[in-house]
Parts: C-alpha cells; structure tokens; sequence
C-alpha cells in the first residue's frame, strides 16, 4: 500500500495555492485564466448577455463589448452567463510501468498524480465537473468523485492504494479518450514515456481534432546514468520485469548521453506533433518539473497558443 501523497507534499500545496490566487485581479489579467473563458455547451452557458452598463475606470479593457459601444456611441461593459467545459476527464495509466523511478526520486504514477491534480484545480475553480479514471490492461476504473480539491486530493489518493501488478493498456484508454460524446470536454491522459510509440499517435490526433487534449508523459531515470537519481551517489538500478539489477559495465557516460539524446528527440517529435493537431504535451521528470510545464502551458494559451528522497533503488519498467 502506498503512504498518502497529499498532506506534505510540496508540489500539492503549491497547486492549492495557486488555486487559491487565480482569484486575484493582477492574476487573471497575467494569465488570462478568468473564471469562464472556456467554451460550454451547457444551457445558460452560452455567452448568453446578463448586464449592460457604462465603462468605468475600475473596469477591465476587455470587458469593453465595442459593437455595443458602437451603437450606443460611448464604451459598454457587459456581464455574459460563464463558460465552462461541462467536463473535465482526467485519464491515468494503470500498468505497472507507472512504478518506474524518475531522476527526483519520485515513483512516475506520483508525478502522474500530482500533474492531474493541477487540472483537476483548474477544472474546478471553473465549476466544472471532473471524471476520473484509470486504465489497466485488465480494466477501466471509473472513480466516482464529488466535492472539491481536498476531496478529489483523497479520491485520487485511494484510487492509488491498489497492487500495481497489471499490464497497461494504452490504447484502451486512448480509444476509451476517442469515443467520449462531449465534444467541449477537457481531456487529460498521464502515461509514462515507456508506452508512447508511433502506433498510438494517429489515435492521438484524432482525439485532439475532437476534444481540447493534454498529454502528460513522465520521465524515468536514465539507467545508464552515473547518477540516475539527483541529489544522490550511485543507486542501483533494478528492471522492473525481471526484476534484476543492471549490470554495472553498462553505466557509462556513452550510453546515458545517446539514450538521454534519444529521448529528447523523440519527445520534442511527439511534442511538434501534438501542436500541430492543436493538442498540448507536459513532459517531465519530477513533480516540479510538471508544475512549470504547467505554469507554461497557461503562459502560452495568454500568448495565444492556446525534501531529499531516501537513499532507494531507481527502478525502471515498473519495479517497487
């Protein structure tokens, strides 16, 4: 059974507080995260006027409706009903791969779970109702949440306290992604970078010609790697399927520099893809990585585009 991951977790706390501040003017003007500047199709939800009334000087320029302006010959505000996606479907990798070590030390389904939790804040500063599931090669879990961010903190938290002893099947959950009827909903998949190949991207694209799609992949440690973990001597590194531990004539600099280039490149490749199809990608090999290609992520749409770990082995491939 794994130990709680909300309490002190750093990264958690840090997503609760910028929850808390999106509230703030200064905040939304910097980011253009507003309550209700996403789409719905949601009845009373359509951009629908409530209010009309002279621009003051306390008022937002961009709040301004200039047709309105236009006819009534000086500025108008108006007040519209809130846009909310009526959804936001949070999908996460149950295959046992998702127990790999990454470089802070951090199982890969921790990094998983916290980077769901920003949008899952996100999703429920807006209102929004927020689905989680998660996929295995056996099954598809629903988990039923209702509540707010603490509450969905622990929901995610016991939906996590299970035998990590099944294969993943990604493109069940892929598929699963591609048939959800609500065209306005949010969907977010966590996966880690171990199941990605090139077979599942035409999937990808066509989710993201559907819906708004995110794509988390999380990094494991380089094996090769003097060093794999950061902040620590050398660790030994153990296969996560034959559950051996990589032999020591292996780890050199050579070989963490091509597999390290390798993996850049493949995830710069799925990255550009991704755009293309209008889609965004987060990869990251800790926890705080995430929070700032998260941070970025929102920076990019305002621009227009839409503690020491113990001393443990780093496993790769889904080992303890």
């Amino acid at each position: 059974m794994m130990p709680p991951l909300s309490g002190s977790n750093p990264v958690r706390r840090r997503i609760e507080s910028l929850g808390t501040s999106l509230s703030l003017p200064a905040v939304r003007r910097a980011l253009g995260i507003v309550e209700g500047e996403h789409r719905s199709a949601r009845r009373g939800g359509t951009d629908d006027l409530i209010d009309i009334r002279a621009y003051a000087a306390s008022d937002e320029a961009r709040s301004i409706d200039w047709k309105i302006s236009a006819r009534s010959g000086r500025p108008m505000v108006v007040q519209r009903e809130r846009r909310s996606n009526s959804t936001v479907y949070l999908l996460m990798d149950g295959g046992e791969h998702m127990q790999s070590t990454c470089s802070s030390g951090e199982r890969a389904l921790d990094v998983a779970a916290n980077a769901l939790c920003m949008f899952a804040m996100l999703g429920l500063r807006h209102s929004d109702d927020v689905s989680l599931s998660v996929g295995d090669a056996d099954r598809i879990t629903r988990v039923p949440f209702h509540g707010g961010f603490a509450e969905f903190e622990r929901t995610l938290d016991r939906s996590l306290e299970r035998p990590w002893d099944q294969g993943g099947n990604l493109a069940a959950l892929l598929d699963h992604a591609l048939h959800l009827r609500d065209r306005h909903a949010l969907v977010v998949l966590a996966t880690c970078e171990q199941t990605l190949d090139e077979d599942h991207v035409p999937t990808i694209r066509r989710i993201a010609r559907t819906h708004p799609f995110v794509l988390i992949d999380v990094r494991s440690v380089n094996p090769f790697a003097e060093r794999p973990i950061e902040g620590h001597g050398r660790v030994p590194v153990i296969d996560g399927r034959s559950r051996r531990q990589l032999p020591a004539f292996l780890v050199n600099a050579t070989a963490a520099h091509e597999l390290a280039t390798h993996r850049a490149y493949v995830a710069s490749a799925l990255r550009q893809d991704l755009a293309r199809c209008g889609a965004y990608f987060i990869h990251a090999g800790s926890s705080e990585a995430a929070f700032h290609e998260f941070m970025k992520l929102l920076s990019a749409r305002r621009a227009g585009m839409g503690a020491m770990m113990p001393r443990v082995p780093a496993t790769v491939g889904g080992a303890r």
